[in-house]
């Protein structure tokens, strides 16, 4: 069935591609297997050259690749922009401290000499989103090729332009042919591509369900795989916090790219004796980004579209059932008249477990506050969910949140700040957020072999 590239602010069909077939499915593994013979044995420093230009790729089209991120899942246009740019400073960074990063490490033994080696596992398969359909692709991709591995991309079926866009900047940037490859595949055809013994390793980014099959997949092939899934992100607001800046950035938090993020803060949990403060503030400001809901193409636009009316729909079903169960409507809810999948900011007070908003990922413009006695009650509700991603916690005192950020069950925390992915530090998930790291020094350590070498 072919693959149709949809606007979400105005459903128009804006073109359709056909699948990948079988035969050229085979080729292409053909062609990415012989690609990783040859590119693991290139030196790491001229593996960084491509990278370079690869950036500079990213930056000078910002613009156009902003303005098909727009156009396919309806990412507000200087949105975009920026994550393009954040592709290029991965791509820099990569290119810069890889052979450092992956040298070989002496290390004391009964040996004459011992030491460890980071050599590449071959062709990994990328399954990839919509909802940052360069930055996830380049994040796993950027130290993935400097490790000396080849790359094929199973890309969300809404964004094909963007994959291809992908890949023209690797083959413009003269990486050798066949290391990076883009195939247009339904869901149902990556078991037998995941399946084939020159796939070494799979990774993927998407919902715990897919994170599930993947998973299935992979164990029964014994293959490596890295899954990075969905969050529930707690926002934790103390008594002493500076209630204006953590509202100012809550508001930031839930809103980025329109709501549609994994490390989005999800659920504000703030302690009864600042959360009139904090609603009154919160509130206002998710009301004025409601205001500049519109056109991602717009410059001015802060909101765009839900990428898909099913998911609009989904994410409306979650709200209403809350309310039925007990939280207070303050803002939006209601699902707007005319064509594209537009949802407004929604604020729903008095949330709490027993809840879709606070049990379920709400992939939206979505926020639910629930209200904590003091501290404890606030971190145990943070941890009552069966995601573990990121979380945000706000305190006047530093070394309070460096404490209690080890109560906190998830894969990264951020005291003070709003979370987000940073090529310097390891990101990644537990529980049903997933498992393995990207990024940092251990995300370009995931598809190596750590290899044992000992001399008598």
């Amino acid at each position: 069935m072919p693959i149709r590239s949809q606007n979400p602010a105005t459903d128009e069909l804006l073109e359709t591609f056909a699948e990948t077939p079988p035969a050229a499915v085979e080729a292409a593994l053909a062609r990415a297997h012989a690609a990783f013979l040859h590119w693991r044995e290139v030196p790491i420093p001229e593996r960084a050259e491509p990278l370079k230009r690869a950036a500079a790729l990213l930056r000078d089209g910002a613009a156009e690749y902003a303005r098909t991120m727009a156009l396919e899942m309806g990412k507000p246009v200087t949105q975009g922009e920026g994550e393009a740019k954040k592709c290029a400073v991965a791509c820099d960074y990569y290119a810069e401290h890889a052979a450092a990063l992956l040298a070989p490490e002496e290390r004391p033994s009964d040996a004459w000499r011992s030491l460890v080696r980071y050599d590449p596992l071959g062709v990994v398969l990328a399954i990839m989103p919509w909802n940052f359909p360069f930055w996830q692709v380049f994040r796993f991709l950027a130290p993935a090729l400097m490790a000396g591995n080849a790359a094929l991309l199973k890309h969300a079926p809404n964004v094909p332009r963007c994959a291809l866009h992908i890949e023209d900047i690797l083959r413009r940037a003269g990486f050798p042919e066949g290391l990076f490859q883009n195939l247009f595949i339904e869901p149902g055809r990556v078991p037998p591509v995941l399946a084939d013994p020159r796939v070494a390793a799979v990774t993927l980014t998407g919902s715990d369900r897919a994170g599930s099959e993947v998973a299935a997949q992979a164990g029964r092939a014994l293959k490596k795989a890295v899954l990075e899934l969905g969050g529930s992100d707690p926002f934790i607001v103390l008594a002493d916090a500076d209630v204006a800046e953590a509202a100012r950035v809550a508001a930031d938090a839930r809103l980025i790219n329109s709501g549609q993020s994994c490390i989005a803060a999800k659920r504000f949990i703030v302690v009864e004796a600042v959360a009139d403060r904090f609603l009154e503030a919160f509130v206002a400001r998710m009301a004025g980004a409601a205001a500049r809901m519109g056109d991602p193409l717009d410059r001015a636009t802060e909101l765009g579209p839900q990428a898909r009316h099913d998911l609009r729909q989904n994410l409306h079903r979650q709200v209403e059932a809350s309310v039925e169960r007990g939280a207070r409507l303050l803002l939006g809810g209601a699902v707007p008249a005319g064509p594209g999948a537009f949802y407004p900011p929604t604020v729903l007070d008095a949330a709490g477990p027993g809840m879709p908003v606070f049990d379920e990922e709400t992939f939206g413009p979505v926020a639910a506050v629930v209200r904590a006695q003091d501290e404890a009650h606030a971190l145990d509700l943070a941890n009552q969910t069966a995601y573990g991603l990121g979380a945000s916690l706000w305190t006047a005192d530093r070394a309070r949140g460096e404490r209690l950020a080890g109560r906190i069950e998830a894969g990264c925390v951020f005291v003070n700040g709003m979370v987000k992915s940073d090529p310097r530090l390891p990101f990644g998930g537990i529980k049903r957020s997933g498992f393995g790291r990207e990024l940092g020094d251990i995300g370009l350590r995931e598809f190596v072999n750590v290899k044992t070498v000992w001399i008598g």
